[in-house]
C-alpha cells in the first residue's frame, strides 16, 4: 500500500514523541500490506475500527491516540485523514474527516 503522507504523520509524532515509533510502526507495516479488503486490515489489527467510506481507525498507543485513514484498495492507496489524541478524536466527525 502506499501511504498518504507521511509528513502527516511525522509533524505530529515530532509534536508527540512519545507516539513516534508507534507511528513509524504503523506506517511500515501498511506499506508492506497489500490489503484488498476491510477483513484483511481486521486480521492485522483487530482493534482497528471500520467507519462508512472505507474508513477505519487505528488506536495508537493503547488507545490514547487515534488514526484515521481512508483506503482506496483498487489503486493500493491509503490517505491519512486525521492523527491525534483521544480527546482530539472525540471533537470531530470521524465519518467525514
Amino acid at each position: 500500500m502506499r501511504v498518504i503522507s507521511k509528513r502527516m504523520l511525522r509533524e505530529f509524532w515530532e509534536a508527540h514523541p512519545d507516539c513516534k515509533e508507534h507511528l513509524k510502526a504503523w506506517h511500515n507495516e501498511a506499506e508492506k500490506a497489500s490489503w484488498q479488503a476491510p477483513e484483511h486490515i481486521r486480521k492485522d489489527y483487530p482493534s482497528a475500527s471500520i467507519l462508512k467510506s472505507k474508513r477505519f481507525i487505528f488506536n495508537i498507543i493503547g488507545n490514547t491516540h487515534r488514526l484515521i485513514v481512508r483506503i482506496n484498495y483498487e489503486y493500493g492507496l491509503v490517505w491519512i485523514r486525521f492523527i491525534g489524541t483521544h480527546k482530539d478524536y472525540n471533537k470531530i466527525d470521524a465519518n467525514n474527516r
